[in-house]
């Protein structure tokens, strides 16, 4: 089978050619990367997929990064409303299935092998109990996927829009200074994002009276900032970006953690989103596991759950293969 296959995010969208076996496997060719808000709509970016590649497709199963129902998507970054049956209708296909991209990502995780993916804790892995999908990007996106007698499941779901619980005094004052900013509620997206990274930056510069880098700051006027902040963390370059990261992964490993509990996710908690792995070495090792494990008297559960982050950059395009097939 060939078709179609898009991960849309609010940064970016990737679009692709997939063929899927009989067995499962995914294979990309044809792929094209564009930032999402140059243009107006998914269907300028999937009639320039088209032109481009001049792929024969009548299919497409797109990964969106917000909630589906009935087909079609409000993107919760971006100043879309997508409509699966009508972008088939514009782009000359004869069908668009359109799917929340945690949902993609969980479908993805399925076909992982230890060459995608790194350990964080090797926990007491069962094939059977719930796994869970979480990552942080531009948002925080999540998903379960469920083994019964009627096969595999995934189920998408918003756990990035559930409030913001902080975990000590630090985060008490992070809370309050978000409501003030924001003006109301804090979502667990705000904090543990790439829109998170900067606020958690500001908050320790302009109300902790961390000082600032001139020459970081300058990057971020034309670099997205939460990725300056992840890599100069990670090089250990500034000690302002190093000290946000690790609030940042701290917060990260509470909201895994609670998931994990929450369902007794022995099948693991897999860690995607395009934030894990590019700060993995900061993540191996600090303040994610001990704010993961960090639950009372339910330690012992979330220390039994394993803990990888997948590196597999495609995991999107090839859950959204796996999910159509």
């Amino acid at each position: 089978m060939r078709l179609l296959v898009g991960d849309i995010g609010g940064t970016s969208t990737r679009l692709a050619l997939a063929a899927v076996t009989a067995d499962g496997a995914v294979s990309l060719s044809d792929e094209h990367r564009y930032p999402s808000a140059s243009a107006p709509d998914l269907d300028t970016l999937v009639r320039d997929w088209r032109a481009r590649t001049g792929a024969t497709v009548t299919r497409a199963s797109l990964a969106i990064a917000g909630p589906v129902a009935h087909n079609r998507c409000h993107t919760t970054n971006l100043p879309w409303t997508v409509d699966g049956d009508a972008l088939a209708a514009a782009t000359g296909l004869a069908s668009a299935t359109l799917l929340n991209d945690f949902a993609a990502a969980a479908w993805g995780t399925l076909a992982v092998d230890d060459s995608a993916r790194v350990a964080l804790q090797s926990g007491r892995f069962d094939a059977s109990a719930p796994r869970v999908v979480i990552g942080a990007g531009t948002g925080l996106g999540e998903a379960l996927v469920v083994t019964g007698d009627g096969g595999t499941r995934v189920l998408p779901g918003e756990g990035g829009h559930a409030g913001f619980a902080p975990r000590d005094a630090r985060e008490d004052r992070l809370l309050a200074w978000m409501r003030r900013e924001l003006g109301g509620r804090v979502s667990v997206e705000r904090v543990v994002s790439g829109l998170g990274l900067r606020e958690i930056y500001r908050f320790l510069r302009d109300e902790e009276g961390a000082a600032e880098s001139p020459a970081v700051r300058a990057r971020m006027a034309s670099e997205d900032p939460g990725a300056v902040i992840g890599a100069c963390a990670v090089d250990g370059s500034d000690a302002l970006c190093g000290a946000t990261l690790d609030l940042f992964l701290g917060a990260y490993g509470a909201v895994a953690g609670d998931a994990a509990i929450r369902t007794l996710a022995y099948g693991g908690v897999f860690l995607a989103g395009g934030i894990a792995a590019k700060v993995l070495p900061r993540l191996v090792g600090g303040g994610f596991l001990a704010a993961f494990t960090d639950k009372g008297r339910m330690r012992a559960i979330a220390e039994a759950v394993p803990v990888w982050v997948v590196t597999d950059g495609a995991l999107g395009l090839r859950g959204a293969a796996r999910a159509a097939a």
